[in-house]
């Protein structure tokens, strides 16, 4: 009385979710390693990132918050030749009113 006994054809739907979030976060890192530059990529030579990338749970959240390094802002990249990205001349001035001749016309 009471006692259920589950069907081995019933599905567990927070373990396939909970699979289903580790398989794409797995697919995720290790596109992202592939597409980074080899000169972005921080702590350990790419293609260990690679191999590092495909351990399930840690691989992906180590690569994410460790391996790359951010264009949009993150560490410079460390290392003898490496620059980061963006561009290698001066920055010109940016808006009109950044712009001294522009403003001299005024």
């Amino acid at each position: 009385m009471g006692v259920s006994t589950r069907s081995t054809k019933e599905i567990n739907v927070p373990r396939v979710v909970l699979v289903a979030l580790v398989v794409f976060a797995s697919i995720y890192a290790f596109v992202d390693c592939v597409q980074t530059n080899s000169r972005l990529v921080r702590i350990m030579p790419k293609p260990v990132w690679l191999l590092a990338t495909l351990v399930p749970v840690l691989g992906p959240i180590f690569w994410l918050v460790a391996g790359r390094s951010d264009a949009r802002g993150g560490p410079a990249p460390r290392g003898p030749g490496r620059q980061p990205p963006g561009p290698r001349g001066p920055a010109g001035p940016r808006g009109p009113d950044d712009d001294p001749d522009f403003l001299r016309k005024l």
